[in-house]
């Protein structure tokens, strides 16, 4: 009989959950002090996957991020980005670059978004001004060369789909010759809007390093 309810009573307790998250919850200074070493180490973690490893809701983890001054995810990508590629981009500071460079592989291959905010579109209708998508992709072309002195010398653009107010320009540039016979690099750019293609562009840069090697 004893032993009975001692199976019984062990069949009441639950067991501790060992698949995702935290096996139990932390008080909130451990959670917060916890999530700090978190993105620490990873910066890229989203608050979805904070939320299920501390076995807390999303909103807990944006109040966490609010109180300790911890940006959003996208602010932590842009300044893990500036810090990273800011020493390897010589053409340019790279705040002046149009849009969040994401990726960039020098004189080959980079990516940025731009956001389409209120201030880039056409009040009549919210369409966004040509001349956003135009900057967006020239200082990409002018940031993937390996130049301190790099100048747009001619540019071949067409505009493919209007974008309009909180839609998302992604860019990617690619260096299609490192020297053409004018002796020019030649970038090619296409931004798109969800994979849809709005902006495409050839750009001929100017570029005094390979002068210089030709004297």
């Amino acid at each position: 009989m004893q032993s009975f309810f001692n199976i019984y009573i062990l069949l009441l307790v639950p067991s501790l959950n060992t698949s995702g998250g935290d096996t139990m919850r932390r008080n909130k200074k451990e959670r917060q002090l916890l999530l700090r070493e978190t993105i620490e180490k990873n910066p890229f973690t989203t608050d979805e996957e904070l939320a299920d490893k501390f076995s807390v809701s999303v909103q807990t983890i944006r109040l966490d991020r609010l109180e300790l001054s911890i940006p959003e995810l996208r602010e932590r990508i842009k300044h893990v980005a500036e810090k990273k590629y800011s020493e390897e981009i010589k053409s340019l500071p790279i705040e002046e670059v149009i849009g969040e460079i994401i990726d960039i592989n020098i004189d080959h291959s980079a990516i940025s978004i731009f956001d389409v905010k209120q201030e880039h579109v056409f009040t009549r209708n919210g369409i966004a001004r040509g001349h956003h998508l135009f900057a967006q992709a020239n200082s990409l072309a002018v940031a993937v060369i390996n130049d301190e002195l790099t100048l747009t010398t001619k540019a071949l653009i067409h505009f493919t789909r209007s974008v309009k107010v909180n839609e998302r320009i992604v860019a990617k540039a690619k260096v299609m010759k490192v020297k053409n016979e004018f002796g020019r690099s030649v970038v090619e750019v296409n931004s798109y809007v969800d994979n849809v293609l709005v902006f495409k562009g050839e750009f001929e840069m100017y570029r005094s390093n390979i002068d210089k090697k030709d004297e």
